[in-house]
């Protein structure tokens, strides 16, 4: 997409937006399945909680992707999709084992991360093959928030706690189908991840029919010029190797999953905003956009950084600029960037929108959700419309005086 292809988004269907591009997803996908085209049998569960749209996820699956859901509502919306309930792995986190059933009902693979909800699913549909999340107790991710593999952690069966696992595998006759763990996200040092994997390898051994090994994912991708990233095609090739050797030994033809989100579409994404007011301080130039953490929270969340270009000058002279929104608690997008030169009204793009953007934004400050628009074949589409003042008070019910 060029600057005029998003000003003309920007035009058409007003700021705040966001845009996402159909084929980065599709040149991340095909990277990935390059990636591991030595494994016989491999899949990618895409997860849905990275960007939901209906629209992005029959995008995905029609490249092949299936569905890794962490909600009975991500569930549905797979479903809603098109996609079929075999494609779609439910991996929640301390969700009810009514939720757990529902799912179930549904026909998707059960994926159980505690003990407790295991005996008490087992107990009552032995019936059911289930994959367990284990924590490989191993400290991976860009920021603790995101970091899900380490002792402290809330997510997955303690690699300790196998033995105990087992016990209740055998007392209740159920049926173990796939071992899974996630580590964390924006992994950098491939060779953590292939450590984790060796202890997923050697739990994997203590269950003799399997079908699948679930590596998670949380491959990192670049969030500025120069910026790291995971070299997905040197572990690809490491752990190809490997997978294949434990196939071999296990004799059996298991499938290689992995479940890619912002990978397959954090690049795919740019939030176009509007600038409101050009305001200077005794020590700063703002540059006050008519959004907020209500829109992108990651910078305030995460302390993420965004390449932020300002589409509507790219080839000015740069200044800095700390980019902010309008939201009345510190919304502080950028600060003490170097930008084009920014005059009011002038378009700023936010890079890598894609994942974590729309799926985490909010009402704060009564303010509506924008609206979402897919670029597929070199046009605009609408995918979700801006929110109005309707949508905002739908569910409300007026208490009479």
């Amino acid at each position: 997409m060029t600057h005029q292809d998003l000003l003309a988004v920007a035009q058409e269907f007003g700021n705040p937006v966001y845009v996402y591009n159909a084929s980065t997803m599709e040149a991340q996908y095909k990277r990935l399945d390059k990636a591991f085209k030595g494994v016989k049998k491999v899949k990618f569960h895409y997860a849905v909680k990275a960007l939901s749209n209906l629209s992005v996820l029959k995008l995905l699956h029609s490249f092949g992707c299936g569905m890794d859901t962490v909600s009975i509502q991500e569930v549905q919306l797979a479903l809603q999709a098109g996609v079929p309930a075999k494609d779609i792995i439910f991996t929640p986190n301390g969700v009810s084992l009514e939720e757990l059933e529902a799912a179930a009902k549904l026909g998707v693979q059960i994926n159980i991360d505690n003990l407790s909800i295991l005996e008490q699913f087992g107990t009552r549909h032995p019936e059911i093959p289930v994959c367990v999340r284990i924590n490989p107790h191993v400290m991976a991710g860009g920021n603790t928030n995101i970091s899900v593999g380490h002792i402290d952690s809330k997510f997955g069966i303690s690699i300790h706690q196998v033995p105990l696992l087992l016990r209740i595998v055998e007392n209740t006759g159920m049926h173990i189908n796939g071992i899974h763990m996630h580590t964390g996200s924006d992994i950098l040092d491939i060779d953590v991840f292939l450590y984790a994997s060796e202890i997923l390898f050697e739990t994997a051994k203590r269950f003799t029919n399997l079908d699948f090994i679930d590596f998670g994912s949380g491959f990192k991708v670049p969030y500025k010029t120069g910026d790291i990233e995971t070299n997905i095609e040197e572990l690809g090739e490491k752990l190809t190797t490997r997978f294949n050797e434990f196939c071999k030994n296990y004799g059996k033809e298991l499938t290689l999953a992995f479940e890619p989100g912002k990978f397959l579409v954090s690049e795919a994404g740019k939030f176009l905003v509007q600038v409101n007011v050009i305001k200077q301080t005794t020590s700063t130039v703002f540059a006050q956009v008519d959004s907020g953490f209500n829109h992108l929270i990651r910078p305030m969340l995460y302390n993420a950084q965004h390449h932020i270009e300002n589409i509507s000058n790219p080839a000015g002279k740069e200044r800095f600029y700390s980019v902010v929104g309008y939201i009345c608690e510190t919304d502080t997008f950028a600060n003490n960037r170097r930008i084009s030169e920014i005059t009011e009204g002038d378009v700023l793009a936010f890079h890598n929108a894609g994942a974590y953007s729309f799926s985490m934004a909010s009402n704060y400050n009564s303010r509506f959700r924008p609206a979402e628009v897919l670029w597929y074949d070199g046009k605009s589409h609408l995918i979700r419309k801006r929110e109005t003042f309707e949508d905002l008070v739908a569910n409300q019910v007026e208490f009479q005086l």
